[in-house]
């Protein structure tokens, strides 16, 4: 492992498309979504364990996350658990990263990663963080992992390379980016999926120290001075009230929008590495064991009849009987049951939305 290599883990986010068993006290990095018994956050850690030095392994979460970290990473130094006051999107979550490892290692490369996606081919994914991490320190790219699509997807944001796009000479699965897009609808993702030029954006980053902080005095130059002004503060009992204090000013961008989709230096590396970002009931469905009928069942005491097409997640001290249902999500947590058509699914913000209004916080 190359000492100056270094993960940021990113677990701030409160996972409301999985309500209402993900919930604001406990979004979905923090639990076992898979039944594997580790909740998202630990396999993601692990995963990097492989890559990265364990003491260059820093999670980026929201204040009131500290406890649910440190119980569930209780192998990680307090220094290494970023703490953010307030949410304001991945721009202002890297740069307080980037500049805190800054302090302690100029030289250094950064790999940024989601807490809550699901990959299932871990050492091929091991071997093109290795191969993107060589890349960044022999060039000033920002490098993004590019997941070949299987479908034409509307739920994630797509990267565009041309056919006769830029390859990297050394490895020809990374090219230079034409263009990002946000999540299409449907026709468009169809003929995205046909060209063979689009790739799905997983959200996870690889580029030197050096190259990204470049990239947010050009682009993002308020938010990298902020955190530039108190690098001396960084590692001391000073730092937690400074970044309380920028943060209530600090824009709400994502380093996509802010960076990514603005910079002429970004690349994709292609990587098949058998990918779901969980973002849906819907997703977690399609990466689910299923029986005859085609059900995913998430509890062990269920009992259904003239069932199909459907995902049942419910307490393991619930039993449960379900007749002449198909094509629904059905889940339940202690005080809340939640059934809805598969397909209605992007539905789920808006019933948190109106559950919040009628009844406070209590359910979300």
């Amino acid at each position: 492992m190359n000492k100056h290599d270094y993960c940021v883990i990113m677990a701030g986010g409160v996972g409301s498309r999985f309500w209402p068993v993900s919930r604001s006290s406990k979004p979905k990095q923090f639990l076992d979504m898979l039944g594997v018994g580790k909740s998202l956050l630990q396999q993601t850690y692990e995963r990097f364990q492989s890559i990265i030095p364990t003491e260059n392994i820093l999670i980026v979460s929201n204040n009131e996350y500290a406890d649910t970290i440190k119980k569930q990473l209780p192998q990680i130094p307090d220094e290494n658990v970023l703490l953010e006051p307030y949410r304001r999107n991945t721009a202002p979550c890297i740069a307080y990263a980037a500049y805190k490892i800054y302090k302690k290692d100029p030289n250094a490369n950064m790999v940024v990663a989601p807490s809550d996606h699901l990959i299932l081919k871990e050492n091929l994914f091991t071997e093109h963080i290795k191969e993107g991490l060589q890349f960044v320190t022999e060039n000033k790219a920002l490098l993004t992992l590019g997941i070949p699509p299987s479908r034409p997807e509307t739920g994630y944001g797509y990267i565009q390379v041309s056919k006769n796009n830029k390859t990297y000479d050394k490895n020809k699965s990374i090219h230079a980016v034409k263009t990002f897009t946000e999540k299409p609808n449907l026709e468009m993702a169809k003929i995205f999926f046909e060209s063979g030029e689009f790739f799905w954006n997983a959200g996870i980053f690889v580029w030197s120290l050096q190259t990204i902080l470049k990239s947010f005095d050009k682009y993002l130059p308020e938010i990298n001075n902020a955190f530039a002004e108190g690098i001396d503060l960084y590692n001391t009992d000073k730092e937690s009230e400074y970044i309380k204090e920028i943060y209530a000013e600090c824009r709400n961008i994502s380093i996509d929008y802010g960076i990514m989709e603005k910079a002429d230096n970004v690349y994709v590396l292609k990587a098949d590495i058998g990918w779901s970002d969980l973002g849906t009931w819907g997703s977690l469905y399609d990466q689910t064991t299923r029986d005859k009928n085609e059900n995913a069942v998430l509890g062990k005491n269920v009992f259904l009849y003239d069932v199909k097409n459907t995902l049942i997640d419910s307490p393991p001290n619930k039993l449960v009987v379900i007749q002449g249902i198909e094509d629904c999500i059905v889940v339940e947590s202690d005080d809340v049951l939640l059934i809805c058509k598969m397909d209605q699914e992007q539905r789920i913000k808006t019933f948190v939305n109106d559950v919040k209004l009628e009844k406070g916080e209590k359910y979300i």
